[in-house]
């Protein structure tokens, strides 16, 4: 899996909480749950499994449709990730690792106000919602 499939994963992840009709085209490919796959406590046990199963390809092919290219396989590798991190056999640490991102700064929150590089706010956004570091920072 590449740094970039990653990427587009978790930017398509992000934007279902965002976008509601992304999220209902979502939800009526996956056939379960709400389309809401945004974070760990979104991506619900029913939605994980159909992520992993028969529809991975689809929604990948959604996904590309919608400017975010990624394989099946690298999909069902992150959602598979999320369930390791979600049921504690995967460290912060290594889940971050996995992603492709960094633990964002906690100690200089000067620096962290001024993150402009857009992989870098991924990383902090990432750091914040899915593993609620400087959760009470403001982007």
């Amino acid at each position: 899996m590449t740094d970039r499939a990653t990427a587009n994963i978790l930017l398509f992840m992000q934007k279902t909480a965002e976008d509601e009709a992304l999220q209902a085209k979502l939800e009526a490919l996956l056939g379960v749950g709400d389309g809401n796959i945004s974070c760990e406590s979104e991506l619900d046990a029913e939605e994980a499994a159909v992520l992993k199963g028969s529809q991975a390809p689809v929604v990948a092919e959604f996904a590309t449709s919608q400017g975010f290219a990624f394989t099946a396989a690298d999909l069902v590798a992150v959602v598979e990730a999320f369930e390791k991190h979600q049921a504690g056999s995967l460290s912060d640490e290594d889940f971050t690792a996995f992603l492709g991102t960094a633990l964002p700064p906690t100690t200089d929150e000067d620096h962290a106000e001024k993150v402009t590089n857009p992989l870098k706010r991924l990383s902090r956004y990432l750091g914040k919602t899915y593993l609620g570091l400087g959760a009470n920072t403001d982007d």
